[in-house]
């Protein structure tokens, strides 16, 4: 272990590269698979490994050049910090697109189809028995689109979801407050308590969409209050298991001691996109639950 008094310039890496492709592949192999072209689910699997494969590999290369210690340097760490602050940025607005298309549909979009203000003449001659409403309790072209059965309530799962979340903001920082003060058990604890946490999240979600498709009739093609619902909680989740998944890596980092008073970014990076993800979920409990 050394510090080094420079700034740390890494070498030519072709990681970047790497996932530039892993994410060109999947995406649009995502995208072909859902409109039924036979190579969609390979090009999607190829570019999901490929993924898997460059984030193992690179954070794996910075992992081992922080135990070496040629990051200890100050400059080094506000690049993390500010690249990580960049990328949360972009999941801002990332999310803020959705509940843009949201906020659009329910005061724009659903008004002017029941004919609301100047719009009668639209409401006339494209769906004169379309009333508005939301959830929408029916859709303009019931035979294309059929409206779900009932809408999901807001003091069921998502209320518990919502205390599991936020509980979980307590124990990551309970967790941050250990390492700072070198109390390991305290830190394990915290920690392991936040992954438990955010396991319960994802399986109370898992059985909402099951109660959602079985139940209540609500899927991706029931409308635009489906469409919404799983383009957002859908999105919200993948963001949770991600943050689940980094959680567990950094456990695992705790637990070989990796992490000291002065070094332990990575925890902290990790632990800014759990406070992102418990905010995200705050916002859409009320605009996708409760109003």
């Amino acid at each position: 272990m050394h510090k080094n008094k420079g700034y740390y310039l890494p070498s030519p890496s072709n990681w970047p590269l790497k996932g530039s492709i892993a994410l060109i592949c999947t995406l649009a192999g995502a995208a072909n698979w859902m409109h039924e072209e036979w190579f969609g689910p390979y090009l999607f699997g190829f570019g999901f490994l490929m993924l898997i494969y460059m984030i193992y590999g690179w954070f794996g290369m910075v992992i081992r050049e922080n135990r070496s210690g040629i990051l200890d340097n100050a400059q080094v760490d506000r690049s993390f910090r500010w690249g990580m602050c960049w990328f949360i940025f972009s999941e801002i607005m990332f999310f803020s697109a959705f509940f843009g298309a949201l906020f659009f549909v329910r005061v724009i979009s659903i008004p002017t189809l029941s004919g609301a203000g100047s719009h009668m003449v639209s409401h006339v001659l494209l769906w004169p028995s379309f009333t508005a409403g939301w959830p929408s309790p029916a859709n303009p072209n019931p035979s294309l689109f059929v409206a779900p059965k009932s809408i999901m309530e807001a003091w069921g799962i998502p209320a518990m979801n919502t205390f599991i979340l936020l509980t979980s903001g307590a124990t990551i920082t309970l967790a941050h407050w250990a390492l700072l003060k070198n109390h390991y058990k305290t830190m394990l604890v915290g920690q392991l308590l936040t992954i438990l946490l955010g396991m319960s999240f994802l399986f109370l979600q898992g059985h909402e969409y099951t109660i959602a498709y079985l139940q209540k009739g609500l899927t991706l093609g029931s409308g635009i209050y489906g469409t919404t619902f799983f383009m957002l909680t859908g999105f919200h989740g993948l963001h949770v298991t991600i943050g689940t998944i980094g959680l567990c890596v950094i456990f695992y980092r705790m637990l070989r001691k990796d992490f000291n008073s002065h070094n332990h970014f990575a925890f902290e990076a990790v632990s800014w996109y759990w406070h992102f993800v418990d905010v995200v979920w705050l916002l859409l409990f009320v605009f996708v639950y409760w109003l």
